[in-house]
Formats: C-alpha cells, sequence, structure tokens
C-alpha cells in the first residue's frame, strides 16, 4: 500500500546525513493505527526532527524500512496487541527478549496507556518504556540517546534511565515470596528506586496530525479539547492517570487547529474524556455554528450527562451527529455512590429528553456489570431505569453499552478483583432489555478476563504471554497456557479473581502516577463505606 490517500498537517524534516534511523510501530492495521491520535502524535514529532530519520510499520503495510536501525518503537493502545509486538519483532529478525538483545541490536521503547499503567507483564520484550506524556519526554529521550549513541548498550540503558519518565525494566530487579511480590530495586545504587509518571501541562493538546480516508473513522480530524476527568470515578483509568484535569485554550489552540483541519476535511471529532466540561465547550459550539461551518460533520465523544442541553443537542443534530454518548455506570443510585459518579437518575432522564427535544435520534448509555460492592438487585434497577427511560422518551433510539468490571493499575479499584457473577449479569440485561426495544451491547466477559490478567500481571508473565500467542488469543489459550505453567507462575485466579490486600507491594508499586497509594486508599475507603457489607473489601 502506499501512503497517497494522506494529507499531511504538519512538514516532516529533511534528516540530517547522521540521522537515528528509527522504526515507529503500531502494533496492529494502518486502519486502526492511523486512527489513533496518540500514534500520530509521536510520529510526526519525530518526523519534524532533523536528527531522526522515521519510518512507519503497521501489521500490514510498512514504509521503506532502514536496514540496521537503531531505534525501534512501539505505541500500545490495547492490550492484546502485545501478540502484534512479538510478531513484528520476529518480522525484523529481533530477539523477542532484551535479555537476547546485544549491542548490534536496535533498542526497543514503547509507550502508550497500557505500558504507562502497568509495563511489568512486557518488561521484558522492552528496553526503554516511555512513562506518561509525550510531549517533553519524547525530546528528552531522543537527546539523551544522543549523547551515548556510540557506546554499548548497557551504557545507554543506564544513561537513559536517569531521565525522568523513562523506565528500563532490565535495570530492576523482582524478588518474590511465593505468589506476592518481595521487592522491586533498581541492580545499581545509582539508579532511581522509583519512576515517576510524566505530565504535561501546557495548554495547548493534541491534533491531528494526517487525516486520511483510509482511517477507520474516515477523513476525520482529531482534536483533543480536554485532558483527563475531574469526575474520578473509582474505577476509571482514564481519570486517575492521566491527572491532573487539563483543558485546551479555545482562542490559541482549538479555534485554529481546527481551522487548519477543515482545510482537508469536513468532519470533526472533539475528543476528552469528559469533553463538554471544559469551561468553555459552550463557546466553542456557537463558534462551530458559524455559517462558514455549515458543512462540517462534528462528532464528539462521551460528554458528562448533566451538560446535554437542549442547545448542545441542536448543534450537533444540525452538524450531522445522530447520536450522543453519556456514561451512567448503573441506573443504581447506590452503585454511582459507590463509583463516585456525581449524577442523579432525573439527570439521566433530563439528558435524554433533552437530546430528542434537540433533534438527535439516538442516545448511547455506557454502563458496567460486576463493580465492586455490585448486587443483584442492582442489576435490576437498571433494567428497571432504563425500561422507565424508553417510555419516557418514545421514538430515541435507546442504546446500553455495558462492559465487566475490570481493576486498573493507580485507581483505588485496583485492589478488586473481577466478579465471576458479571457473566451472568451480562447474560441477565441482555435477556431483560432486548425485548424492550433497548439495544444491549455487551462487551466480553472473557476479553475482560483477559484485560484483567495483563492490567494486574507482573513480569512473570511474559512467559504465559508467549505461550497464549502460539495457542491464539481466546480464553481458552491463556488457561491452557496457565495450566501448562502451573507451579512456575501464579495461577489465573490470583491475576483475575482474588481481592488483593492493601499492604502487599503491587506489581507496578515502582511506577509512581499522579496520586500517593494513601490518597488512593482514602478514596477506596470513600467507596467501601457504601457497601452493604456482603462484598470482600480489601484489608485497609
Amino acid at each position: 500500500m502506499n501512503f497517497d490517500s494522506e494529507h499531511l498537517l504538519f512538514t516532516p524534516a529533511s534528516p540530517d546525513r547522521d540521522a537515528i534511523p528509527t522504526i515507529f510501530a503500531f502494533p496492529n492495521t494502518y486502519t486502526v493505527g492511523i486512527t489513533s491520535l496518540g500514534y500520530q502524535v509521536v510520529w510526526a514529532t519525530l518526523a519534524m526532527r532533523s536528527d531522526v530519520d522515521i519510518y512507519r510499520l503497521f501489521t500490514d503495510v510498512r514504509e521503506s524500512l532502514p536496514r540496521s536501525p537503531e531505534l525501534v518503537g512501539f505505541s500500545l493502545s490495547w492490550e492484546l496487541d502485545y501478540v502484534n509486538i512479538l510478531n513484528l519483532l520476529e518480522l525484523l529478525e529481533i530477539p523477542l527478549r532484551s535479555s537476547d538483545r546485544g549491542d548490534n541490536d536496535p533498542l526497543i521503547f514503547g509507550g502508550g496507556p497500557v505500558l504507562s499503567a502497568n509495563p511489568e507483564p512486557f518488561a521484558d520484550f522492552f528496553d526503554v518504556v516511555l512513562v506518561g506524556d509525550g510531549e517533553d519526554l519524547l525530546g528528552n529521550f531522543i537527546t539523551t540517546y544522543q549523547e551515548v549513541r556510540t557506546a554499548d548498550r548497557l551504557t545507554k540503558l543506564k544513561h537513559l534511565a536517569r531521565v525522568p519518565g523513562i523506565y528500563i525494566p532490565s535495570l530492576y530487579t523482582v524478588e518474590y515470596d511465593e505468589n506476592l511480590i518481595a521487592s522491586i530495586v533498581p541492580i545499581d545504587s545509582n539508579l532511581p528506586a522509583t519512576i515517576t509518571k510524566q505530565t504535561y501541562r501546557g495548554n495547548t493538546l493534541s491534533v491531528s496530525s494526517v487525516v486520511t480516508e483510509k482511517a477507520a473513522w474516515e477523513s476525520i480530524f482529531m482534536v483533543e479539547v480536554v485532558r483527563s476527568c475531574p469526575e474520578m470515578c473509582r474505577f476509571c483509568l482514564a481519570s486517575y492517570l492521566t491527572l491532573p484535569f487539563r483543558v485546551a485554550s479555545v482562542e490559541e489552540s482549538l479555534i485554529p487547529a481546527i481551522d487548519k483541519g477543515l482545510e482537508v476535511t469536513n468532519r470533526l471529532g472533539l475528543l476528552g474524556a469528559s469533553v463538554t466540561q471544559h469551561p468553555e465547550f459552550p463557546a466553542l459550539l456557537e463558534h462551530l455554528m458559524q455559517p462558514k461551518y455549515d458543512d462540517i460533520r462534528l462528532s464528539v465523544s462521551s460528554v458528562r450527562t448533566n451538560t446535554v442541553t437542549v442547545r448542545l443537542a441542536e448543534i450537533l443534530s444540525k452538524r450531522d451527529s445522530k447520536s450522543l454518548t453519556i456514561a451512567v455506570e448503573s441506573g443504581s443510585e447506590r452503585m454511582r455512590k459507590i463509583v463516585n459518579k456525581k449524577l442523579e437518575t432525573d439527570e439521566i432522564f433530563q439528558a435524554a429528553a433533552n437530546a430528542k427535544a434537540g433533534g438527535l435520534k439516538g442516545l448511547k448509555l455506557y454502563g458496567m456489570a460486576g463493580v465492586p460492592g455490585e448486587e443483584n438487585n442492582d442489576i435490576d434497577e437498571t433494567v428497571a431505569m432504563l425500561r422507565s427511560l424508553k417510555k419516557a422518551v418514545p421514538g430515541l433510539r435507546l442504546t446500553f453499552g455495558c462492559s465487566t468490571f475490570v481493576p486498573k493499575a493507580h485507581t483505588p479499584f485496583q485492589w478488586f478483583g473481577v466478579n465471576k457473577a458479571a457473566d451472568k449479569r451480562l447474560k441477565l440485561l441482555q435477556k431483560q432489555l432486548t425485548p424492550n426495544g433497548i439495544e444491549f451491547r455487551p462487551e466480553s466477559y472473557n476479553w475482560s478476563v483477559i484485560q484483567a490478567i495483563i492490567s494486574r500481571g507482573d513480569r512473570r508473565l511474559s512467559h504465559l504471554l508467549e505461550l497464549t500467542r502460539n495457542y491464539g488469543d481466546s480464553i481458552g489459550s491463556f488457561r491452557r497456557a496457565f495450566k501448562e505453567l502451573r507451579g512456575q507462575i501464579p495461577g489465573l485466579d490470583f491475576y483475575v479473581h482474588q481481592t488483593w490486600d492493601t499492604s502487599q507491594i503491587l506489581p507496578w508499586q515502582h511506577i509512581i502516577g499522579p496520586l500517593p497509594q494513601a490518597t488512593l486508599i482514602k478514596h477506596l475507603a470513600s467507596a467501601t463505606a457504601q457497601f452493604d457489607g456482603l462484598t470482600p473489601q480489601p484489608p485497609l
């Protein structure tokens, strides 16, 4: 495939004669990878440096690659894409494990939300992990690498390890006491004991660097309106890992970027975990109602429920949006209190009424099953609320997407396991909602189990991941691999379903997120105080 359909929104630099030959890969197809705003931004950032000679690689297409790359990078957004990382390393004839690489092999680096949250299951495959926002971290990585470019491999890694946010897994030793981790320590006293996630604090956030009709969202120009979310739902990685909540400047950043993007496409996507909580979001929408924007197609990612006004719905409808997405988590007010979802049931009904009054045809609601503290009657309350909502807004198409709770690192619920009852509860929702004309879209329970294995995993799992890759990426493959490694690593139940003690060392304990563990434990206590005493609670 050629890349002729791409409209570049930046000017690549001409590489210097001695520029660093670098491959930057996305471990999925081009269509998926080029739709990732994070991948686009890192690629463009490197391509605008004259000291880097950058080449792109996807699972199905690639640019003409250098024979002897010095750096090979991966952006990891989805846990199961690790399979493709290993496949691409084999394609490039690079040893899969960092311990098997020598001075003539490139340094393998990676970043993205999966690696920033918990890099440990992948620690044996990466030489370098960039933990946090790339805005400053990426430049510091390249500049520091230049300083030791001709040195031996160990010297390079030790030098890079001194840069804030750069994690070199091979320079840290993990000791175990049966299933539990006993210690995580650097091999050398000159190395930092912990790695702090890097946080970009500017008011210019990410925007698309390329627009193409071959993206999953065809010809879309994406603009990051906000980063993180101030709501801090207790399970939410997108909020806790990315704190603090930051907003892009409307006048200095958003409007100029939008106008530039709309020179090459008429499709605009406003992104963020809580877009409508930008303090100037209503003003931005009114700006986009000017006649010069009449032909644009506007889509907005998930919005906070109590910000859905009739005017918001009218503007989206006039700009070719058919529906709106809100996260309600549960129809049970008790469950919403447990997860810190500051939302009343009447606000959900008002949002639906406003969406319909503003001319939208559909409303997508997202929820979760198996949340810590949840009981069967909470599922009944969700069913009752959605049935009532359907009657209250006749003619508005309702879709309820529901996933299983998965514990995520750096959140207050990281100590909980996956609730085995969630699978039955998803089936119950399907049975109760579909006959009532509510489209139900459950996320696979088995996929949630796999997610939990990786999100809570430690570096002992590298052997499991290699085995599973040979068997396929089904839950059955993971179970088979666990069985084969019985006695060598903890079982599936330990990683997935067990509630962990808050005093034990976590696999990602040496990765310092935005909030200290003591604060997460306080937030956990606020949640468990809402329990009815029927659900196991982590010792505090």
